[in-house]
């Protein structure tokens, strides 16, 4: 097989693989604009014969989809902000400064990875609805501050930075804040925008924990109330699919956006770590 034919192989096996893999996509959003019971004809038409907006003016106006799409949104936002820079600072910890018990305290956290989140969550439910945040923004905020891979990415990363320029800035009388702030922090940028990516799409999408945790309507995440929506509407595939749209569209596009960056930081993670 020539080069050139070989290329034109590959190159096609992609395309298939993009349109199978985008296709639901698209027709989730054409779904979305077409009018109630539409989607449910056979065959199922590809496109909407009569466009509306109609499902989404229903999800903002009557389901209350608007403050939904606000708590995930606050929700997400505080886990990425509070999470980077806690999982920075421990990570940098491990990475950089001597204390007694950190490699076994470090070997320690890389084996919790083996144990399955599900298990932890009655002992978690429990000791947070001691201590009052059960239905509260909190109950799915503070288990998230912190999580042992975001340490271990962050620590991986950081291990690459010279020690040398570390002791330049102690001997110079920078004290460790400054030299956090001031010289670690710029370096360790593209992990922190590759975390802080994982850590938004992580919290956006989460289900399970927030199910749990959030026993009111009034705190539920997009994930949950398009739950308890499908089951108030499951005849109504065209509004489920516009709720999907809601709910999927904007961490999409986030990470559309922001995959170079992303990307970029799990690479250089790995060859630094």
């Amino acid at each position: 097989m020539s080069p050139r034919m070989a290329k034109a192989l590959v190159n096609g096996l992609l395309l298939g693989g993009a349109v199978v893999a985008l296709f639901p996509l698209v027709w989730m959003l054409s779904v979305s604009f077409m009018q109630p019971g539409e989607a449910s004809s056979l065959p199922p038409p590809l496109l909407p014969r009569h466009f509306t907006f109609d499902n989404y003016r229903e999800l903002f106006v009557h389901a209350g989809m608007g403050r939904y799409f606000a708590n995930s949104l606050l929700v997400s936002a505080a886990i990425t902000v509070f999470s980077v820079l806690i999982n920075v600072m421990a990570g940098y910890a491990f990475a950089k400064l001597r204390f007694t018990g950190r490699q076994r305290l470090f070997q320690a956290l890389v084996g919790g990875l083996v144990i399955p989140a599900q298990v932890a969550m009655l002992p978690l439910f429990l000791l947070l609805k001691y201590i009052g945040l059960i239905n509260t923004y909190g109950a799915v905020i503070v288990p998230a501050l912190a999580t042992i891979f975001g340490i271990f990415l962050v620590r991986q990363y950081t291990s690459g930075i010279p020690d040398d320029l570390l002791e330049a800035a102690r001997i110079d009388g920078a004290g460790e804040a400054r030299i956090f702030i001031q010289i670690v922090m710029p370096l360790l940028k593209p992990i922190m925008v590759t975390l802080a990516i994982f850590t938004f799409l992580a919290a956006w999408n989460d289900f399970m924990w927030p199910l749990i945790a959030l026993t009111g309507q009034e705190h539920y995440t997009l994930p949950i109330a398009l739950a308890s929506l499908s089951r108030e509407h499951v005849q109504d595939s065209e509004l489920m699919m516009a709720g999907s749209v809601v709910t999927v569209v904007p961490v999409l596009a986030l990470f559309l956006a922001m995959q170079r960056y992303y990307l970029e930081g799990l690479l250089l993670g790995s060859v630094k770590g």
